[in-house]
C-alpha cells in the first residue's frame, strides 16, 4: 500500500507542474486511472481539461494518443478498418487511433454521434469490433475525454449510453486570482511547463494498482448504503433517466480507491458520499419541467445524499 501511495504521490507532482489549484480533479483522473475507468473533463474552452488530460497522459510510460473530435471525423479513423490486399485476396485490419493505452479524445462532443458511438464497445469492453472481427486494446486502457458544455456552437450532446460508460466526470472550474497568478508566472517563461512532465509509472505498475483496488473490503452495509442511494435516484420525480446498475458498480469501485489511497482496507460511507456527485450527476437525465425551473441535478443529488439513513454498523 506504501508503494501505491508514493506512486500516485509522484504522479500528482508531474501534474501539478502544469496545473496549478486543481488537486481534488487530479485525484479524481487517478482515482479513475486505478478503477479501470474513463474520465469525461468537462468546462468551458481554456480552463485546462487538455492540459490536465496530457500531463496525466505523459505522467504514465504508456502508449498515448490524442483524437481530435471533428465533425468530419470518421467512425474507421477510430477503430481502424479492412484493407483488402488485391494481390493476394487477403484482408488485413489497419488499425485505427482508439489502439493505444491513453486515448485523449479531445473535444468529444464535436464529432457527429455516429463517430461518438464509435467508442461504445471500446470503452465498455476493451475491445474494438470490425468487419466482424474483435480486436483486444492494450491493457491497461484508459479514455480521456474533454467536452465543452451542451449549448456551445459546433456541439452534438453525447447519448446517455455514452456519458454511462464514463466513470466520472470532472468540472475543472475557473482558477482563483492567485492561482491564475502562477499560472501566468509558470507560463511566461522560454521553456513550456509540460516539457518538464515525465513518465513516473509504467502500464505495469497501473495494472497492480488496478488490482489491489478490487481488494478493499466493502461491508454488506455498504453495498446496502450504496444501492439505497442509486435506488432513490430512480423514484426521484425530477429526474427522467435514474443512474444504471452500471453507475451503483461504478460507485463502489470509486469507494474502494478512496479507502486505498487512504490507506484503508475497508470502505466507509464517508467514501461513497465523496464520490457520490462525481459518479453520479453526469448520468442523471432531468425531466423537462425541471430543467425550466433551473434545477440541477448536483441540486438533487446533494439532497438525496443528505436524505439517507448512513449505516452505523460496518
Amino acid at each position: 500500500m506504501v508503494h501505491v501511495h508514493n506512486l500516485i504521490a509522484a504522479i500528482e507532482n508531474q501534474i501539478s507542474r502544469v496545473i496549478v489549484g486543481k488537486e481534488d480533479a487530479i485525484e479524481l483522473a487517478l482515482i479513475a486511472l486505478i478503477c479501470r475507468g474513463h474520465v469525461l473533463i468537462e468546462d468551458v474552452p481554456g480552463v485546462g481539461k487538455t492540459t490536465l488530460a496530457s500531463a496525466l497522459a505523459r505522467s504514465l510510460a504508456c502508449s498515448f494518443r490524442r483524437i481530435q473530435f471533428t465533425p468530419d471525423l470518421m467512425p474507421s479513423d477510430v477503430t481502424g478498418f479492412t484493407l483488402v490486399n488485391f494481390h493476394t485476396g487477403e484482408m488485413t485490419y489497419k488499425e485505427g487511433a482508439i489502439m493505444s493505452q491513453i486515448i485523449l479524445a479531445d473535444e468529444i462532443n464535436r464529432a457527429s454521434p455516429r463517430t461518438q458511438s464509435a467508442l461504445l464497445e471500446a470503452m465498455e469492453e476493451n475491445q474494438v469490433t470490425v468487419d466482424g472481427v474483435t480486436h483486444p486494446l492494450p491493457q491497461p486502457f484508459m479514455v480521456l475525454a474533454t467536452q465543452n458544455p451542451g449549448d456551445f456552437v459546433g456541439t452534438y450532446p453525447l447519448p446517455e449510453a455514452q456519458m454511462d460508460r464514463f466513470f466520472l466526470r470532472i468540472v475543472m472550474g475557473y482558477p482563483t486570482i492567485e492561482q491564475e497568478m502562477d499560472v501566468l508566472e509558470r507560463y511566461s517563461g522560454a521553456e513550456h511547463p509540460m516539457a518538464s512532465v515525465a513518465p513516473v509509472c509504467s502500464g505495469h505498475d497501473i495494472l497492480e494498482m488496478q488490482a489491489m483496488v478490487r481488494q478493499i473490503y466493502c461491508s454488506p452495509e455498504v453495498r446496502s448504503y450504496v444501492a439505497n442511494l442509486v435506488s432513490a435516484t430512480r423514484q426521484e420525480p425530477s429526474f427522467q433517466l435514474g443512474a444504471s446498475t452500471r453507475a451503483a458498480i461504478a460507485l463502489v469501485h470509486a469507494a474502494q480507491a478512496c479507502a486505498l489511497l487512504s490507506g484503508r482496507e475497508y470502505i466507509l460511507p464517508d467514501d461513497v458520499k465523496l464520490m457520490f456527485l462525481p459518479v453520479l450527476a453526469h448520468r442523471i437525465v432531468l425531466n423537462p419541467e425541471a430543467r425550466m425551473k433551473g434545477v440541477t441535478a448536483e441540486q438533487m443529488l446533494t439532497r438525496i445524499l443528505q436524505n439517507m439513513a448512513v449505516p452505523v454498523r460496518l
